[in-house]
């Protein structure tokens, strides 16, 4: 048993909802939770799994990402290698890796998947452009981040079982937020996190889930989150827009402002600007938490 750990309260579960109590309870306090049947009638819940992807898109070459850090060789958004769908589900299948598969339009490839599911109707304007599948094998990690958009995500997980860590963003002056970027450090192993260099991570409050098949996990505006699969798997989300005006301007600015400049950083500085943003990421924790450094 750790002597220290992160501070995180489980996410309350809901076996069923109505659209009335999730806005009520949820959506307009901010609140996270899981709904454990809130898609049993889409055909999704009973098909999608990983030998019915294999199935259907075994075909497609995917791009694949792993852990490792941001620099100026890759690029965030670039890939690390990619191979066949096929081929990617015999590798999660074998054996553990840190290849995941994220950014890519496989409903876009693969049209007879968007018959698997339907917006639902939450009282919340959905976005209705052809939502991404994100992949991951046994143990692989999605850092910490929240989202440019601010969306309301709900976020559907299937084929094994993933864990979720959520922060809301009361909490983002312990995480070691990179400056002029969507992420915390990401040298910070969240399931096992060093308080000795991270020492403002002990004082964040946070929730924490457990996805299974078929679950759905509801996380609010801009909250802070990170996916750890603990089996192979796979998870879809839909998004709906921000309700809050502030963060509607915040969602304009990242899309507008704060990614061109980061863009245009990068292509002046290279790894000299990311370098500078992670060192600003802890002076700039520590001084906000009084932390000597």
């Amino acid at each position: 048993m750790k002597e220290e750990e992160l501070q995180l309260e489980e996410i309350p579960r809901e076996r069923a909802i109505s659209k009335t109590e999730l806005l009520e309870k949820y959506i307009k306090p901010q609140k996270p939770v899981v709904i454990e049947n809130f898609i049993e009638d889409w055909p999704a819940y009973h098909k999608w799994h990983l030998n019915y992807i294999k199935e259907i898109a075994g075909d497609k070459i995917v791009p694949l990402y792993d852990d490792r850090p941001t620099t100026s060789e890759y690029k965030f958004n670039e890939p690390h290698a990619e191979m066949s769908m096929s081929d990617y589900i015999d590798l999660l299948e074998q054996e553990p890796t840190d290849y995941r598969i994220f950014l890519y339009h496989l409903m876009k490839e693969v049209p007879a998947l968007q018959n698997d599911f339907k917006f639902p109707d939450i009282g919340l304007r959905m976005i209705k452009q052809l939502p991404m599948l994100f992949f991951g094998g046994e143990n692989s990690k999605v850092f910490m981040h929240y989202d440019i958009d601010f969306a309301n995500i709900f976020h559907f997980h299937f084929h094994g079982k993933k864990q979720c860590i959520l922060y809301p963003p009361s909490e983002s002056k312990y995480l070691y937020k990179v400056p002029h970027a969507l992420i915390s450090r990401e040298d910070i192993d969240f399931t096992n996190p060093d308080f000795q260099k991270f020492p403002a991570l002990k004082k964040a409050k946070g929730y924490v889930a457990y996805l299974n098949h078929g679950e759905t996990l509801y996380m609010p505006e801009g909250y802070w989150h990170q996916m750890t699969y603990l089996t192979p798997g796979f998870s879809m989300s839909l998004r709906a827009l921000p309700r809050s005006v502030k963060n509607v301007s915040k969602a304009i600015y990242n899309l507008v402002v704060m990614r061109n400049l980061d863009n245009i950083m990068r292509k002046w500085k290279g790894q000299e600007w990311i370098d500078y943003k992670n060192e600003k990421a802890i002076e700039n924790t520590h001084k906000m938490n009084n932390i000597e450094y």
